[in-house]
Formats: C-alpha cells, structure tokens, sequence
C-alpha cells in the first residue's frame, strides 16, 4: 500500500511540473503573440518570431524529442528528405499532440510534393496551435502548387492577423492577386 502511495505521490508531482511548464509555455506564446502583433517594426518582430520558434521547436518535457526534430531539420536541410520523413513520422506518432512534428512533416511532404499530404498535415498542425504562421504561410505555398491561388491568399491574411509584418504575406499576396487577374483576361 505504501509503494502504491508513494507511486501515485510521484505520478501527481510529475504531472503537475508538466501541468505547471505547459502553463509557462502557454503564457509566455500568448505574451510573444501580443507583441508581435502591435509590432509595425520588422526587426523587431522578426525577433519575436524567432522567440516563438524557440518554443515551438522545443518539446515541453521531452528533450529527446527536441533533438530528434533538429536531427529531421538538419537531414531535411540537406535534402535528405526520407530520412528526415522518417523521423517527423516517429515523432508525430510517439507526441501527436506537439504541433511542431507535424508542422515539420508537412514541410517535408512539402518538399517531396506530396501537396494533399502536406496539407492534411498543416490541418493537424492548426488544429493544436491556430497561430502557427508558419503553417499558415506553408498551406500558401501548398495551395499554389495546387494553383489554388484564392485559397493561397487567404492563408496569406490568416497569417498576417497573427502576423502583421510577415513577409511571405507581403510578398505573395499581391502577385497572386495580379496571376488571378492575368488569368482572368
């Protein structure tokens, strides 16, 4: 009886340093997010979204997890697409509720243009973490490769609401619009 206290003693603990770190984690994302979005000056925000990053490419309790998707974006990084596929896929499968393993698998499908697996990826990746702007700015690319260009904007204004100084938007956005128009004539 006593070890099976003592058990559910050390259980409690662990989950509430979890509990009390996801709490860190998430107060700190929603003080970035806020700053990132009164920032007008890019250097600035570009700086937040380097923080944010940060937090979202480490895993809040497994640090081996952490490494294995910088292993995945170093092999990603050097084209080495399978194995780096291979790797988000064990982390995706092992910690489905981390957003950034699938948001790194989509970026991998991406690159292996598997478009529609990308996408249900970048889904997976929105549904734990709807300010993920960087999935956001993936689904535009995703959607004009699939020469969804309507769609591509819209992803592009979702993440400029997070986002308003990201540059992906301010780029694409108007040269989809003006490839909509020429398709028009």
């Amino acid at each position: 009886m006593k070890k099976l206290s003592l058990y559910l003693f050390l259980v409690l603990i662990s989950f509430g340093n979890v509990f009390a770190e996801s709490t860190e984690r998430n107060g700190k994302l929603n003080q970035l997010f806020d700053q990132l979005k009164k920032s007008n000056d890019f250097s600035i925000a570009f700086k937040i979204e380097k923080k944010i990053w940060n937090i979202w490419s480490t895993h809040p309790s497994q640090e081996k997890l952490t490494t294995s998707l910088a292993i995945g974006s170093e092999l990603m990084s050097r084209g080495e697409l399978d194995s780096a596929y291979k790797i988000f896929s064990t982390i995706v499968e092992s910690e489905p509720g981390w957003a950034e393993g699938w948001n790194k698998r989509a970026t991998v499908l991406y690159l292996m243009g598997k478009y529609l697996d990308s996408l249900n990826d970048i889904d997976e990746v929105l549904k734990r973490e709807s300010r993920h702007f960087g999935a956001l700015s993936g689904q535009g690319l995703v959607q004009i490769k699939l020469k969804n260009y309507e769609k591509a904007i819209k992803s592009y204004q979702a993440a400029q609401k997070i986002y308003p100084s990201i540059k992906s938007a301010e780029i694409m956005i108007p040269q989809l619009q003006e490839l909509i128009k020429e398709e028009a004539i």
